[in-house]
């Protein structure tokens, strides 16, 4: 018989000098805790404070999800409903999340005093590195709404070694035109400024049918006690300049892009023009029916599943089943213009509610999905 050998076992996780296993348990649950319900932080930059909320710890060769709401919203009223969707748990434990919170946005926040000079869209793109370099975070994967996917996509065109990936909800690339500054000061004449942030946020036959959704979030941008701040940061949202996007120009987006809009949403023809600028090999085009202006909290299952599929072809979550887009009604691939402008071929491919996953699309085509 072989001869026993004495082999010594160390602790993986040894406890500190005094402490018991009953307080070290109660140690990590607090930790854990404070994990789920985020961690606030504030940070310095040129253009004023910038305050931003971390979700879990950093995962390794992982870039983090950083986000950035609309106008008339914080990360809160943008996000929740879709980071606490039940699919979406599979995504947010591989993956530190930063929500980030405009200038004067985040709960709490004080009114500005009269006559401060708000931050342009652009310089809340150039706050973005500030964030990073406090988390030291070297990459992300940013998933924006509204004047939130312009400050996302204007940020990954100054830092495109920065940015993994772009899920950019109702982005409207371009600067107001003569025609839209007249209707909007029109518009200003006769409607309040929350009742024109709901015009951009939703639909009119949304506000028309005036759903529970629709009464909540009057509610929230009405009575807000910050209104004064929502209107800075919708002037500089009616300021923007374009970012003059050209497919197969030297302005253009480097990374992977998800394009998202809802169907007879306010900028669907704004998204659509975006998807016409872009490279055809690195985008993917989601127009969401029934979704209304607002996909991420109309439809967060069919935005979970296109988002596990987005972070799939990145090469992430290669694991992940899809079950909900899987079972959209259509998907079509349409494959983009070759470079020597030869007419563009199309291919559908049309799914029954039990067909099986969504298909792959070949490099060098745009995806467009219907669901």
């Amino acid at each position: 018989m072989a001869e026993l050998q004495e082999v010594q076992i160390t602790e993986e996780k040894p406890l500190l000098p005094g402490q018991t296993p009953e307080v070290a348990k109660e140690a990590e649950l607090a930790a854990r805790i404070l994990l789920d319900q985020g961690q606030t932080h504030s940070v310095e930059t040129p253009y004023g404070s910038v305050t931003f909320t971390v979700y879990g710890t950093p995962k390794p060769k992982r870039p983090a999800i950083l986000t950035y709401h609309d106008v008339g919203l914080n990360y809160k009223s943008c996000f929740q409903p879709l980071f606490q969707f039940g699919d979406m748990q599979e995504i947010i434990q591989n993956f530190v999340r930063v929500h980030v919170d405009a200038p004067g946005m985040e709960e709490g926040a004080p009114v500005f005093p009269l006559g401060y000079q708000y931050p342009s869209l652009d310089q809340l793109a150039d706050m973005i590195p500030c964030i990073l370099q406090y988390l030291n975070f070297s990459t992300i994967i940013g998933v924006g709404v509204g004047a939130g996917a312009y400050i996302l996509s204007r940020y990954a065109l100054t830092h495109p070694d920065t940015v993994e990936g772009l899920v950019l909800i109702n982005i409207d690339p371009n600067a107001k035109g003569w025609m839209d500054w007249a209707a909007h000061k029109l518009t200003g004449l006769t409607s309040s400024i929350p009742e024109m942030i709901l015009g951009h946020l939703f639909s009119q036959e949304e506000l028309s049918g005036n759903s529970e959704l629709i009464q909540k979030y009057r509610n929230i941008i009405t009575h807000a006690p910050n209104l004064e701040n929502i209107e800075l940061y919708w002037n500089s949202y009616n300021n923007r300049r374009d970012l003059n996007l050209e497919r197969g120009g030297a302005v253009t987006l480097k990374c992977p892009v998800m394009l998202v809009v809802g169907d007879q949403a306010p900028h669907e023809d704004a998204v659509v023009e975006c998807n016409s600028k872009l490279d055809p090999t690195q985008t993917s085009f989601l127009k969401m029916a029934d979704s209304g202006g607002q996909p991420q909290l109309t439809q967060p299952g069919k935005l979970t599943e296109a988002f596990k599929y987005f972070l799939q072809g990145m090469g992430y979550m290669a694991s992940s089943c899809m079950t909900r887009l899987s079972r959209s009604r259509t998907a079509s691939l349409t494959s983009a213009a070759s470079i020597d402008g030869n007419r563009s071929r199309s291919r559908t491919l049309s799914q029954s509610s039990e067909s099986g996953t969504l298909p792959s699309g070949p490099p060098g085509h745009t995806m467009e999905v219907s669901c």
